[in-house]
């Protein structure tokens, strides 16, 4: 009998979003353990950075995980988290000086793309149509008076967002002029770089990337319909939370859809993702516009990246376990060629 690879999902970390990252691992726990070929082992960092397996202190050393009880020979990770370390480009050197192969983004495009400035700017760069912005720095002087210009020439109507934080972590909506400064000031607790971004008045669409076989496949967008002032933490995560969902955004032109999914695709290449991203874009009357990058978008039972893919892999009767089972064994194959 072949003997099974093991596949460590690794989850946590010491920010915001950590109970996140548990309920996303507990998926993908479930998804790798049906697979007949992988044996899944849950560890995770804990806030204060220890990293767990079964609540007891474990390391990885070389390619071998030592736990109290056992020493299993890692073959593959799952770095499972939303921000901190592994959307932040973090832990990816730990895998590579381990040479260890692993699922998601390098370090590079991680940090990239987590930094919401940074994004812009490249969006900028390759012509695609985003939501207009300005920044500012928590160690350079606040030039106030241009943030009100701004703030006036965009109908007294902006996100103030910090930019190295995910899941709408340190991100106000003002509509206060006199706000708008302490609102700064709140986002610098979280990032030193701050965004400062017009509102869009339109519909909030997102899609699935993804690697599959050899292509760089694109759901059809999907919709987020949300009740409350924006899709905050607690509208996404909260059992209580009034948003819902379409995984095919209803009344759309099929010539908006293409142009979508061939922008978010352009984005996927441009960037260097790999793997797997949700983009999301806003829709108003006139326009399409990016919004953001997610190189690890949630794995939850309500998240829309599972569903949006297995919506497009349907009709050629896949589904999300035959996508990440097809990944780690190309990998995985590739690596054992090389021995």
């Amino acid at each position: 009998m072949k003997k099974k690879s093991n596949i460590l999902i690794l989850f946590g970390g010491g920010k915001t979003e950590h109970e996140v990252s548990r309920v996303s691992a507990d998926y993908l726990n479930t998804v790798i353990g049906n697979v007949q070929e992988f044996n899944p082992i849950l560890v995770e960092i804990s806030k204060d950075g220890v990293w767990l397996s079964n609540d007891r202190p474990c390391s990885l050393v070389g390619k071998v995980l030592k736990t109290p009880t056992e020493q299993p020979y890692i073959d593959y990770i799952i770095p499972c988290f939303h921000g901190y370390p592994g959307e932040t480009g973090d832990i990816q050197g730990l895998f590579e000086n381990h040479q260890i192969p692993y699922f998601g983004q390098n370090a590079e495009a991680s940090v990239i793309c987590f930094n919401k400035v940074l994004t812009k700017l490249f969006l900028d760069h390759m012509g695609v149509k985003n939501t207009p912005w300005m920044s500012v720095h928590k160690n350079i002087e606040i030039d106030e008076s241009k943030i009100r210009s701004f703030f006036k020439e965009h109908q007294s109507d902006v996100f103030i967002k910090a930019a190295s934080q995910g899941s709408s972590v340190g991100c106000f909506h003002v509509t206060d002029e006199f706000k708008l400064i302490d609102k700064i000031n709140e986002a610098f607790k979280f990032s030193d770089h701050v965004l400062i971004e017009k509102s869009i008045k339109g519909r909030e669409l997102e899609i699935s990337v993804f690697e599959f076989g050899d292509k760089v496949m694109a759901s059809l967008p999907g919709e987020i319909k949300c009740s409350g002032d924006f899709y905050d933490y607690k509208e996404k995560y909260s059992d209580k939370s009034t948003t819902s969902t379409d995984i095919i955004a209803k009344d759309i032109s099929k010539e908006t859809m293409e142009e979508m999914k061939d922008i978010a695709k352009k984005v996927f290449t441009f960037f260097g993702l790999r793997h797997l991203s949700r983009v999301d874009f806003f829709l108003t009357e006139k326009e399409v516009l990016l919004n953001e990058i997610n190189t690890f978008p949630g794995m939850t039972p309500i998240s829309m990246f599972p569903k949006m893919l297995e919506k497009e892999l349907e009709t050629q009767n896949y589904n999300f376990s035959d996508y990440i089972t097809a990944i780690i064994k190309k990998t995985l194959n590739k690596e054992g060629s090389n021995d």
